[in-house]
Parts: C-alpha cells; structure tokens; sequence
C-alpha cells in the first residue's frame, strides 16, 4: 500500500512537471506555434467545403489554392479598410489632440484640481517625453512580425490540409495496433480516434461560426447605434467589436470603450457619452449574456471558471492571440479527455464540464 502511494505522488509530481514543460515550450516557442493553431483552425473552417470539392473529384492542389486565394483577399480586405481608417485618423488628429486637451482641463478644473499640470494639460508634453524612435522601431517590428505570421499560417495551411488524412491514419493504426487485445476481449469498445477526430472538428467549425454570427450581430446592431449618433469611424467600431467579442469575458468590456472615448473625443459632452456607453452596453448583456448562451446551449458544456482560467493562461502564453484561442483549445481538451479510462482524466474532464 504504502508502495502504491508512493508511485502515485512519483506520478502527479512527473505530470505536473511535464505540463509546466509543455508551457514552456509553448510560450518560448509561440513564434511558431500560433501560425501552426491558427493553420489548423483554418484547416477545420475549410474542412465542410474540401470535403464537398473533393467528392466532386476536384483535385487536391486546386482546393489548397483556392483556400489560400480566398484566406489572402480576406486579410488583404481587412488590412485596406484597418489602414485606410488609421490614415483618416492621423489626418484629423490635431484637431482630436485640442479636444483632449480641453476635456482634460476642464475635468480638472470641475474637481477642483489646483495642478498646472492638469489644469493647463497640453497632451503634446506627453509626446516629447516618448522615445518616439523606440516606437517607430517598435511598429516596425510587429508590422514585420505580423507579415511573418501570416506566411507562416499559410504555409503550415498548405501543409496540413495536403497531409492531415495522414497524420489521422498514422494515428488511428498506432492507438488500433495498442488495444487491439483489448477490442478482441469487447467487441462493444472499439476505438473511437475517428469520433474524437470528428468531433472536435464539428465543435471548432459550430463554435467559430456560432461565435462569428453572434459577434456580426452585435458589431452591426452597436455599428448601427454609432451611427445614428454621428459617432465618427462607426465601422471601424463595429469591426473591433466583431473581433473582440472572441475573446471570453473582457472582450466585449474593450469593445465598448473605443467608441466611447471616441464619442467624448467628438462631442465633449460626458452626458452624450455615457448614453452611447449605455446602449452598447445593455446590447453587449442582452445578446452576451442571454442570446448567446441559447444558442450555444450546452454543445460546449466547459465550466465558466474553466473559461476564465483558461484565457487567463493561454494570454499568459501566447498573449492577446492565446485569449482568441482559449476557448477553442479548451474545447479541444476536453473533447480529447471524454474518451480517456484513466481516473485522474476523468477527473480533470468532470472539472471542467459545466
């Protein structure tokens, strides 16, 4: 007995040093493995439609191309409306630099603040006290980093959508050779690596378009609001907040500060403001926090502290892109653990099921 427990302390000391292992690896190696996630859930995305092309004897090649094609008139899309929407603020960012200027002051003024520094705030001091070669250097380098990641993606895409049959097959012959004893002694458990994989492809497409569909409605109908109050760059507002509602929790409290700081920007009025701030914020609760969860229901079942813990260490990890993927990824996981006999699997898989 006393044997036994000794082997069982030897073992969860061994995986939690495997885990921490893993972690590590992960996040030194971030530069590598977020294109390598992101070309797989790319992989699955495009999964429905390579079968489709595929069973209408479309050649392999001509599906990759198209795939790819399409994935760079998307970015390419994105990136005309991002930088065309940057270009228009820089050019009228003297007069929002004047309006900052005026509300800071009088806010300070409205509390009784006796500083110069507030009192006659000129936010162009702030700007010579930036090392503004640093970041210079600084866009540079994610603007270079970003153009790495992209071909990155698009080169590991091509990869895994030519050779992922291979890789399930590889797989399925290895876990199918380990029980094949075991299936002979129960006919009734037979390997289920072709459900797991099926699965996990069918919960990653339902939870990127169920999510996509939810986080359009919400950037239209908050894009629809800005507009009818004339708050300035409403698309790029309702485009960030598609995009941020992917990240559980905090998300969509980020979305909704944007446009409100735009709007104090423009019409200097906190009472417009918080009225703005307001609307977005009952149509944010309304559609995230009753809306949302009907039309996911239960497909996902993953413990909302689980969420929460989850997007907290994969930002650790792999930073704003680890918050996009963690509910994915810990979709995944728990998919991969539902099939598991061990009784610490199971364990973690209960803890994790809502």
């Amino acid at each position: 007995m006393e044997r036994q427990n000794y082997d069982s302390v030897v073992k969860f000391f061994v995986s939690v040093i495997g885990i921490i292992f893993i972690l590590a690896v992960l996040k030194e190696l971030q530069a590598l493995f977020i294109p390598f996630v992101i070309a797989y859930f790319l992989f699955f995305i495009f999964h429905p439609v390579n079968v489709y092309f595929e069973k209408k004897k479309i050649p392999q090649a001509v599906t990759i191309i198209c795939d790819v094609i399409l994935m760079a008139l998307i970015i390419w899309g994105l990136s005309r409306l991002v930088f065309g929407s940057v270009f228009q603020i820089n050019q009228e960012l003297p007069l929002y630099i004047t309006k900052i200027n005026h509300i800071v002051s009088n806010a300070a003024i409205s509390f009784g603040v006796k500083d110069k520094a507030y009192t006659d705030f000129q936010i162009d001091q702030l700007f010579l006290m930036i090392n503004v070669s640093s970041i210079a250097g600084g866009f540079l380098n994610t603007t270079l980093s970003f153009i790495t990641t992209v071909g990155l993606v698009l080169f590991f895409f091509i990869f895994i959508s030519s050779g992922h049959d291979k890789i399930y097959e590889a797989l399925k012959n290895r876990f199918e050779e380990k029980d094949l004893q075991k299936q002979e002694e129960n006919p009734t458990e037979v390997f289920n690596i072709k459900d797991t994989f099926n699965h996990i492809i069918h919960q990653v497409q339902k939870y990127i378009l169920t999510k996509f569909l939810i986080s359009l409605v919400t950037g239209t109908i908050i894009g629809f609001v800005l507009y009818m109050f004339n708050v300035k760059f409403f698309f790029i507002w309702a485009l960030l907040t598609v995009i941020l509602n992917f990240i559980p929790n905090f998300g969509s409290i980020i979305a909704v500060l944007f446009p409100a700081l735009m709007s104090l920007i423009q019409f200097d009025s906190f009472g417009y403001t918080l009225l703005i701030l307001g609307i977005m914020i009952v149509i944010q609760n309304i559609i995230g926090n009753i809306l949302e969860p009907k039309i996911f229901g239960s497909s996902l079942g993953i413990n909302p502290i689980v969420i929460l813990i989850s997007l907290i260490v994969w930002g650790y990890i792999w930073g704003i892109v680890g918050m996009f993927l963690s509910v994915p990824l810990t979709a995944i996981l728990k998919i991969t653990l539902s099939g598991t006999k061990s009784p610490n699997l199971r364990l973690i898989r209960d803890l994790m099921s809502n």
